[in-house]
């Protein structure tokens, strides 16, 4: 019981001290596998989290976010002869997502962002009729470069993300490429 007065405390401290925000965050992503395997189209999806962000000054400001990304994609025509549809050609990729992104003019009306972002293959267990682990890499690395219009506590962003690692295991190079735009809602 004293943990959980201590942790809330604590929460309540940090929250309470004006440099740092938490909020919820959803929207939309249109994503593409870039290879030779893949359909060369964007394809819907969607993501949900939560994010963090602390302000060094008014200018500058560190963010940091988990998000459950969806990425849709599909199997190219070409490599369907060779698989003579032992597969579907539909993909799902759930993955989680944990941008630590740079923070630009953080409490103006525009704030850029830019960083890393490392995420994890969250359905890597399915069958390799499905998604299959033995047709993608479980981790990808990527960099995320965007910019936010603040209406607070409400704010609309838009993103582009460039994957820099090679998620496929099976035939050629494959790499993430994903543009996102939603809104976020600041809680604290």
């Amino acid at each position: 019981m004293k943990k959980f007065f201590l942790l809330s405390a604590l929460f309540v401290a940090l929250t309470g001290y004006s440099q740092i925000h938490i909020g919820a965050k959803a929207g939309a992503n249109l994503s593409k596998l870039d290879g030779q395997a893949f359909d060369d189209k964007f394809e819907f999806g969607y993501q949900l989290g939560g994010f963090v962000y602390f302000n060094l000054t008014d200018f500058v400001g560190v963010q940091g976010e988990v998000l459950f990304n969806q990425t849709n994609t599909k199997v190219s025509d070409d490599y369907r002869d060779v698989f003579d549809n032992a597969f579907k050609k539909n993909k799902t990729l759930n993955y989680v997502s944990v941008p630590v992104l740079l923070r630009l003019n953080s409490e103006g009306l525009i704030t850029i962002l830019a960083g890393p972002q490392f995420s994890f293959l969250a359905n890597n267990d399915d069958s390799f009729v499905k998604n299959g682990k033995k047709l993608f890499k479980k981790t990808d690395f990527s960099a995320v470069a965007g910019a936010e219009i603040n209406i607070r506590p409400l704010t609309i962003y838009a993103r582009y993300v460039w994957g820099f690692s090679d998620i496929s295991d099976f035939g050629n190079k494959a790499n993430s490429e994903q543009f996102q735009a939603g809104l976020s809602l600041r809680l604290f």
